[in-house]
């Protein structure tokens, strides 16, 4: 289907040309200036703001707004085209257009608004990406729900996208993981040892190492920490993939920081730079006061290797290897990247925390050093989350800790486990990444329009219903009559025809977000038409039930496609 702000842009462009060619507006490149709602709806359906063009055209916006006006090719979509102060071009969408979009709208199904911005491209988005270490949080779920919402919407703008998952199964957090277990196995043989500060509480490595002793009994007494690791590691990540999959979630890639050392990726990622003239030895960096310098030289320090980021803005340089020959976490990153690139994707998404802001900077500095274009690497960041519910007494909202088997954490099964899967997948959605999320995990069970999960499903419920009853009844929508639809089911559609704009934005500026406020307002206004626009009622003539029937099919066909793209499940009943 059509993106009629995109088609008003497209024709707006034509008129301008055709004034500039009659000499009528001067020559000047014609900027993007978007189409949108109006404010008011009064005001007609789109709109284009000429004041944009007033300082290249040398004109006011009013007459500049006329002009394009005069010129503007015709439009299959719109039945008037009026102009207002101070230069508003705003153009309605004609009824009977809208009421042909009831068809289309029911033959593009599951491929309603299905784009093209990305055919023949491909894309990555990175999300989740936690060590292997323990199971999904809250705070991970958060970045998973993003993560695959803006995976589902590069497929719906074309792209062939891939789902990855990058850990790292070294370092000291695996070593005390491995300990941990180790000695969670021991205690299951009945020897008297203690976890020390720092290992791994959680009552979780409990259940593995009974599962470890019920399976080997004894035999693992003298294995070593790595070998407790890589059972932990097998069984954490059996457990975190059967949590994403709970809220319809899979990774197509999981990609093992290890790998990068192992291929020698890293220390060639460093000897690029090194030949591009950023990296330099030193025991403090070059941007260094003569206080520093003091106390590096009191401390003994003995010389790093450093990357000169700030030669690509950076506040200062980084360590790239320390001193004893171990790369900081930096390094991998940035050959990690570099990997990502030399795949050939022509977006990366990477859904991280805020706490790593500063780092995805140095990143795509990294890779400038390289001699690389990190233009692909687009990274949203998300904020915290938390459980919470009303206490009543304290007449305030507190977190909810309900994790029995996680240690100190709560996790996404917890949260599954309290509200549903489709809370989960909205909620986690529903708020800008850029703004910390209480999750109210009393609001989103209520069977209540105060509850928006249940606001947006039961729209698509209440189509479900209308089409079991008409079953029953016999009736169907052949030789439906269109032309008979009202104001009120128009109205509809006209919002539903947003729907394609809202994806291309989405995609565009990375604000997956976006869908699920659109899912809001829309079912805010499928609601008052439903208790208005009655199907089956013994008063409503047959021809007239058979366009309405046509019209709730369409309903239907739009809310799928909005449930479905934010993850989320359309039930029949509730």
């Amino acid at each position: 289907m059509k993106l009629l702000n995109k088609e008003l842009e497209k024709a707006i462009a034509t008129a301008i040309r055709r004034a500039q060619a009659a000499a009528e507006l001067p020559e000047f490149e014609i900027p993007y200036i978007p189409v949108s709602p109006p404010r008011r709806a009064d005001q007609g359906d789109l709109s284009y703001p000429a004041m944009g063009l007033a300082k290249l055209a040398r004109r006011k916006p009013i007459e500049i707004a006329n002009l394009i006006k005069e010129r503007l090719p015709a439009l299959e979509f719109s039945c008037a085209v009026e102009v207002a102060p101070p230069g508003f071009i705003n153009c309605r969408i004609a009824d009977d257009y809208l009421r042909r979009q009831v068809d289309n709208i029911i033959a593009e199904g599951e491929a309603l608004f299905q784009l093209d911005i990305g055919a023949g491209k491909t894309a990555q988005v990175e999300f989740v990406s936690a060590n292997p270490s323990g199971p999904v949080t809250i705070g991970h779920a958060r970045g998973a729900v993003i993560g695959d919402a803006m995976a589902r919407l590069l497929e719906a703008a074309g792209y062939a996208v891939q789902r990855e998952y990058y850990y790292n199964n070294a370092g000291e957090q695996m070593v005390k993981l491995g300990e941990s277990l180790r000695l969670r196995y021991l205690q299951q043989l009945g020897e008297l040892v203690d976890l020390q500060a720092g290992y791994y509480q959680g009552e979780y490595l409990v259940d593995v190492a009974a599962e470890l002793a019920a399976e080997r009994g004894d035999s693992l007494r003298d294995s070593g920490w790595d070998y407790f690791r890589d059972a932990a590691e097998a069984r954490m990540f059996d457990w975190i993939k059967r949590s994403l999959a709970s809220i319809d979630i899979a990774h197509d890639a999981f990609y093992n920081e290890t790998s990068l050392f192992e291929s020698g990726k890293i220390w060639r990622a460093l000897d690029t730079m090194r030949d591009n003239g950023h990296i330099y030895e030193s025991a403090y960096w070059a941007g260094a006061d003569a206080d520093e310098i003091a106390d590096v030289s009191a401390k003994g320090y003995q010389p790093a290797t450093w990357f000169r980021s700030t030669t690509f803005g950076d506040e200062k340089d980084r360590v790239m290897v320390k001193s004893d020959g171990v790369p900081t976490y930096t390094l991998p990153d940035i050959a990690y990247h570099r990997d990502k690139l030399e795949r050939g994707y022509a977006v990366a998404v990477n859904v991280l925390g805020t706490d790593h802001f500063s780092q995805a900077q140095v990143v795509k500095h990294g890779l400038r050093a390289l001699g690389l274009d990190p233009a692909p690497i687009h990274v949203i960041f998300n904020q915290m989350v938390r459980a919470v519910r009303w206490n009543e007494e304290r007449g305030e909202y507190e977190a909810v800790k309900q994790s029995k088997r996680a240690g100190d954490f709560d996790t996404l099964d917890d949260l599954v486990e309290m509200t549903s899967a489709d809370a989960v997948r909205y909620h986690m959605l529903a708020r800008s990444p850029n703004s910390q999320l209480d999750f109210d995990v009393d609001q989103v069970v209520r069977q209540s329009n105060e509850n928006p999960v249940y606001y947006i499903q039961n729209a698509y419920v209440r189509c479900a219903g209308i089409f079991r009853e008409a079953r029953e009844r016999g009736l169907d929508e052949a030789g439906a009559d269109l032309g008979l639809l009202r104001a009120d089911e128009l109205q509809f559609i006209r919002k539903a025809l947003e729907l394609g704009n809202v994806i291309e934005q989405a995609v565009v500026n990375y604000e997956p977000h976006k869908l699920a406020f659109f899912a809001h307002e829309l079912a805010a206004v499928f609601h008052p038409i439903y208790d208005r626009v009655r199907v089956l009622h013994s008063e409503v003539p047959l021809d007239t039930a058979k366009a309405r029937l046509r019209y709730y099919r369409a309903a239907a066909v739009v809310f799928h496609r909005l449930l479905r793209l934010m993850g989320m499940s359309a039930p029949e009943r509730m």
